[in-house]
């Protein structure tokens, strides 16, 4: 009987772990990988990268539902947050900033 009661105890909270796993948002954030057969090189999809955080010390990933997603061709170890994506990242921004100031 208390073998029994032990297995349903266990039941129950394994049922409730995948339950709440599932709810639980990835904190993965490489949404797409794909490795090319010989090599280090990968096809990643990853959020953007908040441009009201790009220029800080602590960059935040926008929501991957926003849609605004960077498609990388590159070493599959890319780091989204990373020193070099910050940087291309920022370069980009501040094109489109210059950009659109010489359209006014």
């Amino acid at each position: 009987m208390k073998n029994l009661a032990v297995l349903l105890v266990f039941l129950i909270l394994s049922g409730c772990l995948a339950v709440s796993a599932e709810k639980m948002p990835s904190t993965e954030p490489i949404l797409f990988k794909v490795a090319a057969p010989e090599g280090n090189y990968c096809h990643l999809k990853f959020p953007a990268i908040q441009e009201e955080t790009l220029f800080t010390n602590h960059p935040v990933l926008k929501d991957p539902g926003s849609g605004d997603l960077v498609d990388f061709y590159g070493p599959c170890d890319h780091d989204p947050l990373g020193k070099e994506e910050i940087k291309a990242q920022r370069a980009d921004v501040l094109r489109e900033r210059r950009r659109g100031a010489g359209d006014e």
